[in-house]
């Protein structure tokens, strides 16, 4: 099949671009990423398919209707990576969250429609259902998102229900916990630390750093997408966890443990608007189909914590056993 990769050029897309021309997802025949190239997408991060003649480039806002509507007619397959994503930013300005996330979407969404494409699926988060003490959600569970960010995604899921109930379009969901890995943008919670623990700094940990939230490799976030995509049913969403559930503080002293820093080095700081206390979700509906998450968390933390310090550290990261 012919996809269709918009945010390509960001931390997940990337991945997912990488993952599928390297025949780790043999039923992608090729792929076009369409990226804004906005401040977190970055076309290094597509460097190891540069050159592969099953992969084009375009250099694109989703939100422009004539160019989507010309790449769309080429495609089997649309995957909405595509999306302003950090709750901080949201708060403190929310207009281009709701344009690129919502109009965003209704622009890919008519598209499809347009040019009966066979299958369309949206990347969402877990935070769309809010923040939930005890038990894990299920794709079931009601959307009460409680930032401009998670509540600019749930507006765009159920667009993307309404268009597969009106137009019948073969739409898929799919919802994932917190993910970690190289490349992730620096100002994500992982690499941010990690760059001010290089930099001498301490870290910015909210309120008393006890909210919750489950991690997931991005690489293993990129296989529940594929076999969301391959085996999912029209109309339904897909729950994708990690099965790890920490508190920040517990993340955070693990990575100042690689790092062999002391924990006087988290500073305690005023807590975010509006912060979730915990994520989980239950994602035994994706599981049914054959996803299992791969990765072992402490060494692939251990080994994205490395990524980054290698990244961003003067004497050229750890040295990690």
């Amino acid at each position: 099949m012919r996809v269709l990769v918009t945010g390509g050029a960001g931390f997940i897309g990337s991945n997912f671009v990488e993952l599928a021309l390297t025949d780790e997802f043999p039923e992608i025949s090729s792929v076009v990423v369409l990226d804004k190239l906005t401040y977190a997408g970055k076309i290094s991060n597509l460097s190891s398919v540069k050159g592969n003649p099953n992969f084009k480039f375009i250099r694109g806002d989703i939100c422009d209707v004539e160019l989507v509507n010309k790449i769309v007619e080429r495609v089997d397959v649309v995957i909405n990576f595509a999306a302003e994503s950090h709750v901080d930013r949201s708060i403190e300005s929310s207009a281009e969250f709701i344009r690129t996330n919502i109009l965003g979407t209704q622009t890919l969404l008519d598209a499809v429609k347009n040019h009966k494409i066979k299958k369309y699926l949206q990347v969402s988060t877990d935070e769309v259902y809010g923040s939930i003490p005890t038990g894990s959600w299920s794709e079931d569970s009601p959307l009460l998102p409680n930032s401009p960010y998670s509540s600019s995604k749930a507006g765009a899921d159920l667009l993307v229900r309404s268009y597969h109930v009106t137009h019948n379009l073969h739409t898929i969901i799919t919802r994932c916990s917190n993910n970690y890995g190289p490349r992730q943008y620096l100002e994500k919670l992982i690499p941010h630390f990690v760059h001010q623990l290089s930099s001498g700094n301490r870290v910015p940990l909210y309120g008393d750093g006890s909210n919750i939230r489950d991690w997931l490799h991005v690489e293993d976030h990129c296989l529940g997408i594929y076999i969301a995509l391959v085996k999912g049913e029209p109309g339904e969403i897909y729950n994708i966890g990690g099965g790890v559930e920490l508190s920040n503080l517990e993340l955070t002293k693990s990575i100042l443990q690689i790092m062999k820093l002391p924990y006087d080095r988290i500073q305690f700081v005023r807590d975010r608007l509006g912060h979730d206390f915990r994520y989980s979700m239950n994602w035994s509906k994706i599981e049914k189909l054959g996803y299992r998450p791969q990765k072992q968390f402490s060494q692939e933390l251990q080994n994205t914590v490395f990524w980054f310090s290698r990244s961003y550290a003067p004497s050229g990261g750890l040295s990690i056993d």
